[in-house]
């Protein structure tokens, strides 16, 4: 099978080398990729969010299938223009993508299906917005209501902060994705990651995690794209899970379905649970970045298999084999991130780092020039490494980082904190 996965970070990495452990991925193209991806699959210099340079470039290189990572492709339609082309594709349509490109879209859902989540209001300008800010009082969520990166939320402790927050939004800091500000109440409890593939019938429970978004330890600081991950998340128990299915994943996929819209795809709920219940926080319509890369080092090959009876609408018959172990992502970013940082630093000592199936240094943003390996993004390497517990995931993990010379990188050193 001819396998293109589109996207160049940590995520596609890790998907990339899930899928290469399955026998029946002949041959591998990712788009863009990044230097860790290179050493395992061919990239390919491509317009990933152009629909159509993408169903040609399928086309011409006999592709049996594509796996979409990031939520730009998807958003700008490039599933629905590959299923025009008969070309099978992971990843839902644009319509159905809303659930993650707009958070006043996801609120609607949510009412029309009665599913559990926090109160909010929507403002198209700050003078309204400000005034229920006021009206509120802190503490009070503030987001961006179209697609910023991960980083188009405040969670705002103080009355001064929300204000800024709402004039920042509305002055331009997230660009159009700012447009429309959703303000809401701010939820109290444990926050976690839960994943369901869908085929546009079946919802299949995929798969637990629990990301660290700030910057700081413990979780201090500014909203990250993600500082790190582990699975599975103890929070989310068989009960809460079933309850999150019943009330949550279900009758939304019904809303979805009802509309007009079914969802084929992975499906990513960002829960608050408190007191053993769960509440939706928001909807991802891809994998989480840096879920992933611990549910795909769990998972393995298997992922490639789950995906195909996605496309194909055979969920129904499908099951996820889980180990019983434990993973860890940490990230490495650039100093100054999730602010302006430096590009075009040199990392050393990635050859001589031991990796194997219980370690991997998965790559987001870095490019290989000259025989060096340079750093490109914000979040630039995801140490990811499994153990028969929690702590010896983490053991390895950051021995893979302290492996590593890259005096310009930080990362957290409290990753799973909250299980440990």
């Amino acid at each position: 099978m001819n396998i293109l996965i589109l996207g160049g970070g940590g995520r596609e990495h890790a998907l990339a080398w899930a899928v290469k452990q399955n026998p029946k991925c002949d041959r591998l193209i990712v788009a863009p990729g990044n230097a860790g991806i290179a050493q395992i699959a061919e990239c390919a210099a491509l317009d990933i969010n152009d629909g159509g340079a993408v169903a040609e470039f399928a086309g011409e290189n006999s592709i049996d299938l594509v796996i979409i990572g990031p939520e730009a492709p998807l958003v700008a339609g490039v599933s629905d223009r590959l299923r025009e082309a008969g070309i099978r594709c992971f990843g839902p349509s644009r319509a159905a993508a809303e659930l993650e490109a707009s958070k006043s879209f996801t609120k609607a859902i949510c009412d029309a299906c009665a599913a559990p989540t926090a109160a909010y209001a929507r403002f198209e300008a700050a003078g309204p917005a400000l005034d229920y800010v006021r009206a509120q009082g802190a503490p009070i969520v503030i987001k961006a209501d179209g697609l910023a990166a991960g980083k188009g939320v405040i969670v705002a402790m103080e009355l001064q902060d929300a204000i800024d927050a709402v004039e920042d939004i509305f002055g331009g800091a997230f660009g159009a994705a700012g447009a429309a500000v959703v303000i809401e109440e701010f939820m109290t409890g444990e926050e976690a990651s839960f994943f369901v593939l869908c085929d546009g019938e079946t919802a299949l429970p995929f798969g637990t995690a629990q990301d660290h978004k700030r910057v700081g330890e413990g979780d201090t600081g500014p909203n990250t794209g993600g500082m790190g991950a582990y699975s599975p998340a103890p929070v989310l128990s068989d009960a809460v899970i079933a309850q999150t299915m019943a009330e949550i994943i279900r009758p939304t996929l019904a809303e979805m379905a009802r509309r007009g819209t079914p969802y084929i795809g992975v499906l990513y709920a960002g829960l608050m649970i408190e007191d053993g219940r769960a509440r939706l926080v928001e909807y991802n319509a891809r994998f989480g970045d840096p879920e992933c890369q611990a549910l795909m080092l769990r998972l393995g090959g298997q992922v490639l298999d789950l995906i195909e009876a996605c496309v194909e609408g055979r969920l129904d018959a499908m099951q996820v084999s889980w180990a019983q172990d434990h993973t860890m992502t940490v990230v490495m970013a650039a100093a100054g991130y999730p602010g302006s940082y430096a590009k075009g630093t040199e990392i050393r000592g990635l050859d001589a780092l031991e990796e194997d199936g219980n370690r991997v240094m998965f790559h987001a943003g870095t490019t290989a020039q000259d025989g060096k390996v340079l750093a490109t993004g914000g979040r630039v390497l995801n140490a990811t490494a499994r153990g028969a517990t929690l702590a010896e995931a983490r053991e390895r993990a950051y021995a893979l980082i302290d492996a590593l010379d890259w005096p310009e990188g930080f990362c957290r050193r409290d990753i799973g904190h909250r299980a440990l």
